[in-house]
């Protein structure tokens, strides 16, 4: 499993309840999360075939923008 960090503009639950049901809808999406206390608002995806543009376009479908952080 492959764990990929991108930096959000999601910055409240309002903001996550428009993203969620994107992201659970993602059949390659294991788990994810937001960190809201973060600065860079970091979303964290536990993923087994999805590489980070693909969940960028995801994300983008939302309505929102993630940037790939790179290890």
């Amino acid at each position: 499993m492959n764990e990929l960090k991108f930096k959000t503009n999601i910055n409240c639950t309002g903001c996550l309840s428009k993203v969620t049901p994107i992201l659970d809808a993602e059949s390659g999406i294991e788990n994810w999360e937001v960190d809201l206390k973060s600065e860079d608002r970091t979303l964290t995806v536990a993923t087994t075939n999805l590489n980070a543009e693909q969940v960028e376009t995801a994300v983008k479908r939302a309505g929102f923008t993630a940037d790939s952080i790179k290890k």
